[in-house]
């Protein structure tokens, strides 16, 4: 399927590795231009030069914390005029609601809610008035079916999902489609330290605890990379233009739910 997207521009944030890299690999493959942030440049500058290699795309690197003000002003400058926004940060770490503060929360509202919206905020305008633009968010499958231990991750990803779901109908009708991507467990370093952390906790080792997690989702295995990027790429194209406002779940089947 031609997704109508090539000589296109996108920002893609933390896509050095994991499923950002996925989406950025995705939209190269379908001729989108890019720009690449995360914040280690050696990693980055990696896979850019990877994907330049392998779809013959401009690729500008940006290596900065998004979720800082210079960092930001950083990405912003380098992605101004972009048709294409995939907005992604590492989620905050598990524990117990005994654990977080003030802090905590504030620091996972930054990186997953807050930056978000700043970038947004500071894109969507230049979309509107070239009458066409696409906001995928990579949020997390917790949105739907909430994960006790990480309920840092739940705040922030519900309360962007809440933002968009009012912002995505304001500007729909002027040609800019926002959704969400919510991921479940992917073959990616998070699922591997994941791992690590239930096994170390069960004394078995990281495959046992692999299995185990595989066995609770429908399709019997983790996601891919490359199937999360093409999903992130078709919401993207000129096709999802009546797609709006959606939380579209990659989970292999793992959430229980009708709706």
């Amino acid at each position: 399927m031609d997704l109508g997207i090539s000589g296109k521009r996108a920002l893609v944030c933390a896509s050095s590795k994991g499923l950002g890299l996925g989406c950025a690999e995705a939209l190269a493959e379908a001729g989108v231009n890019l720009v690449m942030n995360a914040r280690g440049a050696e990693a980055l500058e990696a896979s850019a030069q990877a994907i330049r290699d392998a779809y013959g795309v401009d690729v500008v690197t940006v290596a900065a914390d998004v979720t800082a003000p210079e960092g930001q002003k950083k990405v912003l400058d380098a992605a101004a005029g972009v048709d294409i926004l995939v907005t992604n940060a590492g989620g905050p770490p598990p524990g117990m609601w005994t654990d977080w503060d003030r802090e905590d929360f504030i620091s996972a509202l930054d990186a997953n809610m807050l930056t978000p919206i700043a970038l947004i905020k500071a894109l969507v305008p230049g979309m509107i008035d070239r009458g066409w633009g696409r906001v995928v968010n990579i949020t997390s499958v917790s949105v739907k079916s909430p994960i006790p231990v990480l309920g840092l991750s739940n705040a922030a990803r519900a309360g962007l999902t809440g933002y968009v779901a009012g912002t995505a109908r304001q500007v729909a009708g002027e040609g800019v489609i926002i959704n969400n991507l919510q991921p479940g467990i992917h073959a990616t370093d998070r699922a591997v330290s994941l791992d690590g952390g239930a096994a170390k906790a069960q004394g078995i080792t990281p495959e046992e605890a692999k299995a185990q997690r595989c066995a609770t989702i429908p399709a019997g295995r983790y996601g891919t990379r490359a199937e999360f990027g093409a999903t992130c790429a078709f919401m993207c194209s000129q096709h999802a233009g009546f797609m709006v406002g959606q939380n579209i779940l990659l989970d292999g089947g793992a959430t229980n739910t009708t709706m």
